[in-house]
């Protein structure tokens, strides 16, 4: 008996949802969004064999949700559709709000019951404009290079102990790092707040930011 159209839909929406069923892919969507990679790139980010990296590829790219183009000998992956990120956030909302294993990561990572809410990218925009924010990005540098909010300064988690004294006790400070799956931001939050500092992280981050068409800089190389 043939299919009926409904449930070939059903099926092919399934795609979708199998594709997004691993931890390992969602963290490559994650990398795919601050931009194009290669897999040998990919694989040394997400921390995956190359081989396997390569295999969660071909899953999220027989799904649409990546697409891949030949560069020499490299295969390049790329986001196919910047709907992919609000698909990823919605992940991300609906978890936050019903189940009690995620608020409970969450509340640890910023060691506080009452965590700032996050300030949204038109607040800051007006705020950089207004020169009366430090922002600062905390991904790696290669990221941060790839391209960064203007006036963004780079610090890593492990650098932002170092940096201290050059921030001025009465700043207002906003981190932001990957986007709805990064805890970089929750993390700089916590650890400037614990120092006595005003500081939230940006809802989303870079690539939501980008997306919204907002000015991103690129680092000479």
């Amino acid at each position: 008996m043939s299919m009926s159209p409904k449930a070939a839909l059903l099926e092919e929406y399934t795609l979708i949802a199998r594709a997004l069923a691993a931890p390992a892919r969602l963290s490559i969507l994650e990398q795919l969004a601050q931009g194009e990679r290669g897999v040998e790139a990919l694989a040394a980010k997400t921390g995956l064999a190359f081989a396997n990296c390569s295999q969660h590829l071909q899953h999220l790219r027989r799904a649409g949700l990546a697409t891949s183009r030949r560069e020499g000998k490299a295969v390049i992956y790329q986001l196919s559709d910047n709907k992919t990120l609000e698909l990823m956030d919605l992940l991300r909302i609906i978890a936050e709000r019903n189940l009690a294993q995620v608020e409970r990561i969450l509340r640890g990572l910023t060691g506080e019951d009452d965590a700032p809410e996050p300030i949204n990218r038109a607040e800051l925009a007006v705020r950089l404009a207004q020169g009366a924010v430090t922002v600062l990005d905390v991904r790696p540098s290669d990221e941060y290079a790839a391209g960064h909010i203007p006036g963004a300064r780079n610090v890593t988690l492990a650098e932002l102990d170092g940096i201290l004294p050059s921030l001025a006790p009465d700043a207002e400070i906003v981190a932001y790092c990957r986007g709805p799956y990064c805890v970089y931001a929750h993390q700089a939050v916590a650890t400037l707040r614990g120092y006595g500092f005003k500081a939230r992280r940006l809802e989303g981050g870079l690539p939501e930011w980008r997306e919204d068409g907002r000015p991103v800089v690129v680092a000479e190389s």
